[in-house]
């Protein structure tokens, strides 16, 4: 393994920014009303050299109002599901877990939903209903992911393949929940929550839910960075790990509960969108290199360049129509987990 560097992660870093600035003015570009970025690009210069105090309304409702919130949102959920991905991966050493696979999202989901449903029963501040459903989705990923680990345990250590097993099991049990609760919603709330779980970004958190997703974000992938180096020495073993001085149980009990985390501030506002967190990474060690110091970073950036490539793909394929972005990541991220299937096992 190469020594870590400042410069090659920079490097690395500042790459993957341009591509996602790229992406982003793309996605600013297209929609269901095409916009001139000449002219957007023409009227913010006129702002910040004082020759008039706004834009036109026009850009202002779709660029600022529309789009550019939704792409932001977009960058967050990517980079929360592949940063939860690339840990899950690393501390259970197998590279088909990840928040969708494991079940963590849907259990997430599971704990949305509930929030949901219960919300209009209690009487609660606008500020604290905001705050419900990202905290019923983060103890339902907990609790599921809690529950899979403990199914996954053999003789005290982990089994990859039981761990596996117990994810897909969990999954499944988690979606007969979701169809018994959704059967007893009413149409215009069945509508809403059936494309949400099939992953949508159109629904803006409020500003409050927002600062929390943010908060919550750079606090868990902090959390979770600081134990790069010891998922490095992770992926020799457990037991190699602690004979090399490793906390192993500090470094597990950080990144379950920050993957957690991410997962379910991602699932609360844009449902459960596969694929993400299992494919990302994996191009990433690809492109990159499989150090985690290096991994986790550019795994923010390339699921924040994927779920903004697929959202714009979902509303302009059948534009004035929208697709739901959940159904774009498995479109495109089937055949190339396939791919990187059998490239693995060449």
């Amino acid at each position: 393994m190469r020594p870590l560097t400042l410069s090659r992660l920079f490097a690395h870093c500042a790459i993957l920014s341009a591509i996602l600035f790229v992406v982003v003015v793309i996605a600013l570009k297209l929609g269901a009303v095409p916009v001139s970025l000449y002219g957007l690009g023409h009227d913010l210069l006129r702002v910040l050299f004082r020759q008039t105090s706004q834009l036109s309304s026009e850009y202002q409702l779709i660029i600022f109002d529309i789009r550019l919130p939704r792409i932001l949102l977009g960058i967050f959920v990517g980079a929360s599901l592949s940063v939860a991905g690339a840990s899950f991966q690393a501390l259970l050493r197998n590279p088909l877990a990840d928040p969708y696979v494991l079940g963590v999202s849907s259990g997430a989901a599971v704990g949305a939903i509930i929030a949901l449903i219960i919300e209009p029963h209690l009487a609660l501040a606008p500020a604290v209903a905001a705050l419900l459903t990202p905290i019923g989705a983060f103890l339902g990923a907990a609790l599921t992911v809690t529950a899979v680990y403990f199914l996954g345990l053999r003789e005290g250590q982990i089994d990859s393949a039981t761990l596996l097993l117990a994810g897909i099991i969990s999954a499944s049990f988690l979606q007969a929940i979701i169809m018994f609760f959704m059967s007893t919603l009413t149409g215009g709330n069945y509508r809403g929550i059936a494309f949400w779980m099939m992953g949508e970004l159109q629904t803006q958190p409020p500003h409050i839910v927002s600062l929390v997703l943010r908060f919550g974000f750079f606090l868990a992938a902090a959390a979770i960075y600081t134990t790069a180096a010891d998922l490095n020495l992770l992926l020799a073993g457990e037991q190699e790990a602690m004979h090399l001085g490793v906390d192993v149980r500090r470094v597990r009990l950080v990144v379950y509960i920050a993957a957690s985390l991410l997962t379910g501030l991602a699932v609360s506002v844009s449902g459960a969108i596969g694929y993400v967190g299992l494919l990302v990474p994996h191009v990433m060690r690809l492109l990159f290199g499989s150090d985690h110091r290096i991994l986790l970073p550019t795994a923010a950036f390339g699921g924040a360049i994927a779920v903004v490539v697929a959202d714009t793909l979902a509303r302009t394929v059948v534009s004035p129509s929208e697709l739901p972005v959940g159904a774009m990541t498995a479109i495109a991220g089937a055949p190339l987990f396939l791919y990187l299937m059998r490239r693995r096992l060449a």
